[in-house]
């Protein structure tokens, strides 16, 4: 196995690999783990595996979960297809910066992401290493976030353009999930910038050391978290990815976020992700 980091930061291209072999082969998953915990995401080219071959691969690294607004293969549950075509222009949930399912009270471990059918040129996908990111803070907003903790929810995403029966629906199927600022990876121990688009409002804020005048209530907070989400913006953070038929990548998503770039025409790009279920985050 070739292993040829991408950036300086984060990600690296895995070649003379299979991953149907690897889904039979317990000791070169540890290896791929090893280097997923490294590099933070893995990308794996000309992979022609069936899609039993992806869920049993994905299941050494734990169980997969199944997403309320996009379907599962109804053959391979937790295989989520994210299936984009000409006729869904409007269809936007991806372009943000986000780390998947922070929603829940225990966000994913990490996805295997494959695609199958892509554009010729355009819907690349980024990830951005959010270890770097907490490390490259200023020390004052370090102290300042320390402690703070931030909802998180899929009514005011997801949900945004549901109906109100059917949003309030999917509220108390997944009421705001609470998580810290700043998480402990429970691997490695490395502090990690845990705030991306799912992230709502603080909720231990508005505290006497925080809140000096009532403007400091809302627009003092929300500028904060604005500031934390915008990180993931920064270049020398970032890795991007083209995809080709067949290609694949694994992240780890304790550590990272990810962008589904849409900057191309009407057209197919249909890619199918196991989501690997995770822990609740300290």
């Amino acid at each position: 196995m070739k292993v040829e980091p991408l950036t300086c930061a984060i990600g690296a291209e895995l070649s003379h690999v299979n991953l149907g072999a690897a889904s039979r082969d317990a000791g070169l998953v540890a290896e791929i783990r090893a280097l997923l915990l490294k590099h933070r995401v893995l990308f794996f080219r000309d992979q022609d595996i069936t899609r039993a071959e992806h869920v049993a691969f994905a299941r050494h690294f734990g169980e997969l979960e199944d997403h309320p607004v996009a379907g599962s293969d109804p053959e391979h549950p937790g295989l989520v297809r994210i299936y984009k075509s000409p006729d869904q222009p409007n269809d936007r949930y991806e372009n943000a910066w986000h780390t998947d399912g922070t929603w829940r009270e225990s966000p994913p471990f990490g996805c295997v992401l494959r695609c199958v059918e892509c554009p010729p040129v355009g819907g690349d996908t980024m990830w951005a290493n959010m270890v770097l990111a907490y490390e490259r803070l200023p020390e004052h907003v370090k102290a300042q976030i320390a402690g703070l903790r931030a909802r998180h929810s899929i009514e005011a995403t997801f949900g945004a353009a549901m109906p109100i029966e059917k949003r309030l629906a999917l509220k108390a199927q997944f009421p705001d999930a609470e998580h810290p600022v700043v998480r402990t990876h429970p691997e490695t121990g490395e502090k990690i910038l845990f705030v991306s688009g799912f992230a709502t409002h603080f909720t231990n804020f508005h505290t006497p050391a925080n809140v000096r005048y009532g403007q400091d209530f809302t627009q003092g907070s929300s500028q904060l978290l604005q500031y934390l989400i915008s990180q993931a913006q920064i270049p020398e953070y970032q890795v991007r990815w083209r995809w080709k038929p067949g290609s694949v990548a694994m992240w780890d998503n304790r550590s990272t976020q990810h962008y589904a770039v849409m900057d191309y025409p009407p057209c197919h790009r249909k890619m199918e992700r196991a989501g690997i279920v995770g822990d609740k985050p300290f």
